[in-house]
Parts: C-alpha cells; structure tokens; sequence
C-alpha cells in the first residue's frame, strides 16, 4: 500500500506531509528491499531522497526509477561513507536525515560461521551505522538540527538460536542509538532505531516462517520510518504491536524457551532451506552453512 493510500486514511497526514515536505533525506542501502520502500514513501510525501548503496548498478537502477539521486557508497568504508554524505549535499543541500538501513543478516550455527563474515557482519551492522552515525551527526549538530535513524531489528531485543551474530550487532545499534539520543540532547540532533520483525526481504529467503512468527512487508516497516522522521522519538517497533520485545529482558528463561518451542523460534534459523537462501548468502558473502 503507498503512503498516499496509507495517509489517507490518517487524520494528520496533512501534517505528516508538512513535517517531511523538502526534507532532504539520505538512505543507504536504498537499492531494494526496506531502503527502496522508504524512499518511494518518503518521496511521495515530497522529500528530497537521495539513494546509496554499495552496489552501484542496482542503485542507479533504483535512483532511475523513482526519479532521484543515486550515489555508490561502501559504508565500511569511513571515506567512502564521508564522500556519500558530501555528494548529496553538493547536489541536493544540507542533509536533514540520515537513514542508516544497509544491513546484513547470517543465519545458522555460530560454530560453523567463518570468522570473516562475522567481522562482514559487524562492519556494515555496526561499524558502519557508528560511522555514519558520527558523520551525520556532526554536520547536523552545527546547523543545530537533524536527526538520524538506525534501522535495528527486533532481533536485538530476542535472543535466537541460528541469529547470534545478527542479535549482539542489532543490540548494539539499539543501545548506541538510545545513548547517543541522550547524549545530544541539548544539539536539536534526534537519534532515532526503527526496529522491524522479520520483513519480506532477501534477508528472510530460505526461512521457515509459521503462523506464530509471521514477517511483515516492507512498506509497512517504511510506514515506520516515515512515522518517525515526521514525529522524531527515540525508538519504535514495525509493527508498533510488537514493542513488548523491550520487556524481553525480564522475562524468565522458562518462558523464553518454552515461548521459542511454541513459536518454531529454536530452530528455525538453523534448520532452513540452503538453496532457496543462496543467492542472498553469496550477495553477503556467506556460505549458507
């Protein structure tokens, strides 16, 4: 559903609309999936959207598509990710939003995974989010307004058996997130997470979902984004129904394992089809054991 249809239906569209009207917002990871959403959704409440991602023909396909800049950037890359930021704002103005979206995510047993895709994963999942992070940030802080918006997962609020790697990296975006919200607090610059559930992307192919565990689609994890670049807060779950997952930490270890037996969650990040994951595997560089 577009965000046009989605707004519709809103009684403050209009000043959602006004809220993001010639923002000038910047994605990486823009090529496909939740980044291409958000800037389709973003754009059709007239902000100014530039894409980055690190695969530069895919990215001029996405950008040619919707009518926008596309630019290649690596964001483990610190120069790179720099001259990304500084190629948007020579050609479009000062940066309003930062979206940090490009993320990676292995699945499988941890005592099979090779110890360079773990330090992949960490570099774009972290690493990179840190590093635009801090960019971004502080260019905004001496115009005296921004903000920034991490795409973490709820992942780094459940603990799952196959999503080791992925559930330590997300935690940690969400974490930095929030302290750095706090930490510029007095700036006008917001740090914001959006935390989606599984979403209907490559980073979900070869997985078992069930009825219990049900992944939602990108325009409804982007509804999220938009949600929260018009009204600035420090975190929000897409779906928002899934925000329980903050309280995740108090709940007994009895209940976490019987909730994961039920839900199909103890096994179904390591026991999942290998063919149908990979090409997305090969595109992150895992081998898909």
């Amino acid at each position: 559903m577009s965000l046009r249809n989605r707004l519709s239906r809103n009684p403050d569209h209009d000043e959602v609309r006004s809220a993001l009207r010639g923002k000038i917002i910047a994605i990486t990871g823009g090529a496909r999936g939740i980044g291409f959403e958000t800037a389709t959704q973003l754009f059709d409440a007239g902000a100014v959207v530039a894409l980055g991602d690190v695969d530069e023909e895919a990215v001029g396909k996405a950008a040619a598509d919707l009518g926008v800049e596309g630019f290649s950037v690596d964001v483990t890359d610190r120069e790179s990710f720099d001259d990304f930021l500084t190629r948007v704002e020579d050609s479009l103005g000062p940066i309003d939003v930062l979206i940090n979206n490009a993320g990676i995510m292995p699945v499988g047993h941890f005592l099979s995974y090779d110890e360079a895709l773990i330090r992949r994963t960490f570099d774009i999942d972290v690493i990179g989010v840190i590093t635009g992070t801090q960019l971004a940030a502080r260019r905004m802080v001496t115009r005296g307004r921004g903000q920034v918006v991490n795409i973490a997962s709820v992942a780094g609020r459940l603990p799952t058996p196959g999503l080791t790697v992925y559930n330590g990296a997300k935690a940690a975006v969400i974490e930095f997130s929030e302290a750095l919200d706090a930490e510029l607090a007095s700036t006008g610059v917001r740090i914001s997470t959006v935390l989606p559930t599984f979403t209907r992307t490559g980073l979900i192919s070869g997985l078992r979902t069930n009825s219990l565990v049900r992944p939602v689609d990108p325009e409804d994890v982007a509804a999220e984004v938009v949600s929260i670049i018009a009204r600035p807060r420090v975190r929000v779950t897409a779906p928002r129904s899934m925000a329980w997952v903050h309280a995740n930490a108090t709940i007994p270890q009895r209940m976490k394992r019987m909730s994961r037996r039920m839900t199909k969650l103890d096994s179904m990040f390591l026991d999942y089809d290998h063919d149908q994951r990979a090409a997305y595997s090969q595109r992150i560089g895992a081998d898909g054991r």
